[in-house]
């Protein structure tokens, strides 16, 4: 399980002053193990935006069943959490605009999943933020490695399978390694991340830039994990 940091915010009791807060990121995962572990692995590796300011994580839902990890159960508890660490946020002498007003963030991906566009729509109406990854969130972590612009079909077997086999991939998990297991392939290994973050981000944004049509269910492939880690996680390279 992902490890929760910085309880101390706006909605954990503690009164500093406004201007001294950590910005509070509450993050809502599709996955339970990938997800998760690359938060940790961003924030624990990751080069800061801005040093002096603080951000606080919390992976909100570390212990929800399967049925509430699906992306529109996931954006309804996000938009609940968001009314919630607002309310605080307001108590605490925060403005919508401060730098560490707090965010509320939902990581998901296309899959088989029907109602992609109506978790957007709820999503955007009631402000919380989206890192959409289709065919699914292994697309970004390939990206790491090469790049990829023909079309998935909405197949996420493909985009692990490709994963599994890169090179790179292999040598974190032994010198000898010649394959990777479906759930050794899930995990967040130090090594597998390192040092390609802004080949990743560049990849994904010519592939996203295709992209035009209202319906996210034919955004195949695309992936904006990367603004996740720069404007939630306040991370520019890791």
């Amino acid at each position: 399980m992902a490890r929760v940091k910085g309880r101390d915010g706006v909605s954990r009791g503690k009164k500093p002053r406004a201007g001294d807060r950590p910005r509070e990121v509450y993050v809502f995962t599709e996955g339970e193990v990938t997800e998760p572990e690359f938060v940790e692995y961003v924030m624990e590796h990751g080069t800061r935006a801005q040093q002096g300011r603080r951000i606080n994580h919390y992976i909100e839902n570390a212990a929800a069943s399967s049925s509430r990890r699906k992306p529109l159960p996931l954006v309804e508890d996000a938009i609940d959490k968001l009314t919630e660490v607002r309310r605080a946020a307001k108590r605490a002498g925060l403005k919508p605009e401060d730098w560490n007003w707090p965010q509320v963030w939902c990581l998901f991906d296309r899959d088989q999943h029907k109602d992609i566009p109506t978790a957007f729509s709820r999503a955007k109406k009631a402000g919380v933020h989206i890192a959409y990854s289709h065919p699914c969130f292994e697309l970004w972590r390939l990206l790491h490695y090469q790049n990829y612009t023909s079309t998935f079909g909405g197949v996420c077997d493909d985009v692990a399978g490709r994963l599994k086999r890169q090179p790179g991939l292999l040598q974190t998990y032994g010198a000898n390694s010649q394959t990777v297991s479906p759930e050794d392939a899930k995990r967040i290994k130090p090594g597998q991340l390192a040092r390609n973050y802004k080949k990743a981000r560049q990849y994904a944004q010519q592939i996203n830039a295709v992209h035009t049509g209202p319906d996210q269910n034919h955004w195949d492939p695309y992936t904006d994990v990367w603004r996740f880690v720069e404007e939630g996680l306040g991370v520019v390279d890791y």
